[in-house]
């Protein structure tokens, strides 16, 4: 074998080597620097309460002991004019996550910023947050686990609704049942004068 060939011969088996070595997991949010700690705030306020305690945070200098200011959001599954719309929200209205390292200043500067109601777990000595429920609220998934966006119906049981496509558009009916697994409804549509049950897919109707 000439030099040449070995050498080309031993970059092939570099390269493959730097292929089958994994990437790096991402560290955990729970250890990080601080503390994880949950604040209540008025719901619908949770961006203004962020940017809020932000600000404070620079103004007060407190960068070395309030880390990071997190709203803890999903993607969910709406229909919109028939069609399924993936938009983001919420996963707990009215609550805000803060990385922090508890002394009086920081809980001073956090518990007063402005829409901040409170701490959860006991206001003046709060409670941080579990390795588990920090994980769980900040979306840490194994690899292996798919993250799908969430269905969040925009109808009920027993809600009344028009179909729009397919042999039975344009009859109304009641919703007796949602399956969100399959992304289906049952409807009792009114044929012939007796309610009929007829499955349809969440495309398939809309709001009265």
């Amino acid at each position: 074998m000439s030099e040449v060939t070995e050498i080309e011969d031993r970059g092939a088996d570099e390269t493959l080597g730097e292929e089958a070595t994994p990437a790096p997991k991402p560290p955990s949010p729970y250890d990080l620097p601080g503390d994880w700690y949950v604040i209540h705030s008025y719901s619908g306020y949770e961006n203004k309460v962020k940017a809020n305690l932000e600000t404070r945070i620079k103004s007060m200098h407190m960068e070395d002991r309030i880390f990071e200011v997190h709203i803890p959001m999903e993607d969910v599954v709406e229909i919109k004019n028939g069609k399924k719309v993936t938009v983001p929200r919420k996963v707990f209205p009215g609550y805000i996550l803060v990385r922090m390292i508890l002394d009086d200043d920081s809980w001073y500067a956090v518990r007063n910023t402005p829409g901040v109601t409170g701490f959860v777990g006991g206001n003046n000595k709060p409670t941080p947050l579990s390795r588990r429920e920090v994980e769980r609220f900040l979306g840490v998934k194994e690899e292996a686990e798919q993250v799908k966006p969430r269905f969040k119906p925009a109808w009920e049981v027993g809600e009344s609704v028009r179909v729009v496509t397919g042999p039975f558009a344009d009859f109304n009916g009641i919703i007796e049942d949602i399956n969100l697994d399959q992304s289906k409804v049952t409807v009792l549509v009114n044929i012939f004068g007796r309610d009929t049950p007829v499955e349809l897919g969440f495309e398939d109707i809309q709001k009265n």
